[in-house]
């Protein structure tokens, strides 16, 4: 059976997503079924050994992981892989909040194009030398000075004024990641902040309106994102990741890097008094040296340390953000770091905020071209940002078909505005057509007189 071509679905187009993670690459390829869903068509999943810290520090090793992750994911999906929607994070991003005024000509109804309109303004900032901005995300907005307002489209108003929540990212890095994608034969479809695709991915609007912190633990760095009233309030990235408690295993325990990575991923613990004493772990020497035995306890305490770091940081940005006592529904983890066993109960006593796992499962659904193995595997916090970007995509798609519908609409129905400008232009074609004798017309109907067909025959 042949692939197919991405940009030959129409009715129902198929959309790939690339995270580029510190620990590895992933390719999500799927498309939209039902509402609120998403059926996936195949995943590739390919070690990461040029990123660090969320940031390309290696392009041909980056390009040779995206490469094989996508033969993967193309081989499981049967497509032919295009275009991709892109992950992106790392210590560089920023984020500032603004405010933005549009003023109308008119009171007709606020239509998209009109945000549109304020969040284009927006995209010209200046920002300091170096950065670049990638995403506007608007908040609450003013109609006429009636504030408060969440969707605007449809209402009728003058001025519309908008709070923004923009995030920027180094030129350099954003180059880096095109470059990377680029060279693997691939177009850039979109670029998305990782913790936004993430929170598509694990929360529900309900969460989202609650008040919620979400937290992706990946390999390099820690991404936060803060909703309220269904909005997003604050971004951050914390440069410190699952790697660097691995890191910590090797020097703390003197072992090989990948058997730090066994030891974190089948014994690791967050809370060390959760072990027993007597627990101890035989790990083989290297080249024929003897065995050398670690304590569970002890390992669990070189990795609550470690994450207790993590969440201490986490803990400020929720505190400087504001939000701190509206935060119904509390905290979310997802990510690779989400996995490490009482995790949950960790965060719970460092920040005092109810927490939970967060699993990407809610918006998959049932799937013919994955085996029940490769699905459930997917429905683990690992795969948030992959599946996350899956759905970004989709809501991009949707916009744009609305969009369309409203440009199509606004063509097809003229305005009043529109009708009066074509009466008033009517009439004053036809005055000057008549010239001389509408003004004659006019100073005679003013004095009374009667008027005959005969009147003004022959006379000029």
């Amino acid at each position: 059976m042949k692939p197919r071509i991405v940009e030959n679905e129409k009715e129902n187009p198929i959309i790939v997503g690339l995270d580029i993670g510190t620990t590895k690459i992933c390719v999500t390829v799927g498309r939209r079924s039902g509402v609120n869903k998403v059926e996936l068509l195949g995943v590739g999943k390919a070690e990461s050994a040029g990123v660090n810290r969320g940031v390309v520090a290696n392009i041909q090793k980056t390009v040779t992981s995206i490469r094989e992750a996508v033969a993967v994911a193309e081989g499981q999906s049967n497509v032919d892989i295009k275009v991709v929607n892109v992950g992106i994070a790392g210590q560089h991003i920023k984020s500032i909040q603004h405010r933005g005024i549009l003023t109308k000509n008119d009171d007709d109804e606020i239509g998209r194009l009109d945000i549109e309109r304020l969040i284009s303004d927006m995209y010209k900032l200046v920002l300091p030398p170096g950065e670049e901005i990638i995403h506007v995300l608007p908040q609450e907005f003013t109609i006429d000075n009636e504030p408060g307002i969440k969707e605007p489209i449809g209402m009728a108003g003058r001025r519309v004024e908008a709070n923004f929540h923009i995030i920027s990212g180094r030129v350099t890095d954003i180059k880096n990641i095109k470059r990377c994608v680029d060279n693997s034969d691939l177009e850039v479809s979109e670029l998305i902040l990782e913790p936004l695709a993430s929170s598509e991915a694990v929360l529900d609007e309900e969460e989202k309106t609650a008040g919620v912190v979400l937290v992706d633990i990946g390999g390099g760095t820690t991404d936060v994102a803060i909703f309220h009233e269904g909005i997003i309030r604050h971004t951050a990235v914390i440069p410190l990741g699952g790697n660097i408690v691995t890191e910590d295993i090797r020097q703390g325990c003197s072992v090989l890097r990948n058997q730090a990575e066994q030891l974190k991923v089948r014994y690791g613990s967050a809370l060390a008094d959760e072990n027993k004493d007597n627990e101890v772990i035989c790990v083989p020497g290297i080249r024929g040296r003897e065995p050398k035995e670690i304590s569970v306890k002890n390992l669990a305490y070189i990795i609550q340390a470690r994450m207790e770091e993590i969440i201490e940081h986490v803990y400020y940005e929720i505190k400087s953000s504001g939000y701190e006592d509206k935060l119904i529904a509390g905290i979310v983890i997802t990510g690779g770091g989400a996995q490490l066993k009482h995790l949950v109960q960790l965060v719970e006593y460092i920040t005092g905020i109810d927490c939970r796992i967060g699993y990407p499962n809610e918006y998959l659904a049932k799937t013919d071209m994955l085996n029940k193995q490769a699905f459930d595997e997917l429905k683990s916090p690992l795969y948030a940002t992959g599946i996350g970007l899956l759905i970004k995509g989709i809501q991009a798609i949707e916009e744009e078909e609305m969009r369309n519908e409203e440009k199509t609409s606004k063509k097809a129905t003229p305005t009043k505005e529109k009708a009066k400008e074509g009466v008033k232009e009517i009439a004053e074609g036809q005055s000057k057509k008549e010239g001389w004798l509408t003004r004659f017309l006019g100073d005679w109907i003013k004095d009374g007189a009667d008027i005959d067909d005969d009147t003004f025959i022959g006379k000029k």
